[in-house]
């Protein structure tokens, strides 16, 4: 019994270490999709920049072909003035034109705006591209070092469910399901020292028969409290 107690203490300790392996891969995984994350969101942005660009241009030539047509207007009124004959046709087509050519000329401030609009777009547009040229390689190489982490501790890993398999095989099967079940049950312990009357998992008194009954060493016993199985801890001789 004795070497079963021993054997579940250390299967208590790989598991530990397993835990603690996947959490630490698991955060290294968080942290790659982290830095994907990054990557996509950028391309995203410089997408959005260059679509607001095609937007203003599309914008830009409607002004453009506005503002041709109302040159054209203009140009038309102008040649009929030629030909009226009295100051009542001419005052209407006079007021036309000035209209048009107010027109013609807010059509003018607008298209300046998109033109400027598109300028710093497109500045922008380049400081970004640059910006992704170097956060894709960044982003290579970060992605490479963090799967070359994660593939170690995955090596790691396999090696101490090795050795856990190995132990597991040595011990009767319900007594690997039991220590199973108080894992789950007991937040990662199933295992507990037992050191001056008490257990070290749960801190409760044991009972002083139970716990004297440690010392022999020759059956599996449980805390009364918690259910995990204790295990004999005495204080080291004082030097």
């Amino acid at each position: 019994m004795k070497k079963r107690l021993e054997m579940l203490e250390q299967l208590q300790e790989i598991d530990y270490l397993i835990d603690n392996l996947k959490t630490t891969q698991s955060g290294l995984t968080e942290e790659m999709s982290g830095i994907e994350q990054a990557l996509i969101d950028a391309r995203q942005e410089l997408s959005g920049l260059e679509g607001r660009v095609v937007l203003l241009e599309q914008e830009k030539g409607e002004l453009e072909s506005s503002q041709t047509v109302e040159q054209e207007n203009i140009r038309r009124s102008e040649t009929n003035m030629k030909e009226i004959k009295t100051n009542k046709e001419y005052q209407a087509v006079g007021r036309e034109i000035a209209a048009a050519r107010k027109q013609a000329a807010e059509i003018d401030e607008q298209t300046l705006q998109k033109v400027s609009q598109i300028e710093e777009l497109n500045t922008e547009i380049a400081t970004r591209k640059e910006t992704l040229a170097e956060l894709e390689q960044n982003t290579s190489q970060r992605r490479d070092e963090k799967q070359a982490e994660i593939s170690k501790i995955q090596q790691d890993i396999d090696a101490d469910v090795a050795r856990r398999e190995a132990i597991t095989k040595e011990l009767p099967p319900n007594l690997v399901k039991r220590y199973n079940a108080l894992r789950k049950q007991r937040r990662g312990q199933a295992v507990a020292g037992a050191r001056d009357g008490y257990c070290l998992g749960c801190n409760m008194n044991l009972p002083p028969q139970l716990y004297n009954s440690l010392y022999k060493g020759d059956e599996l016993i449980s805390c009364p409290h918690c259910q995990r199985v204790l295990i004999l801890k005495l204080q080291p001789a004082a030097q």
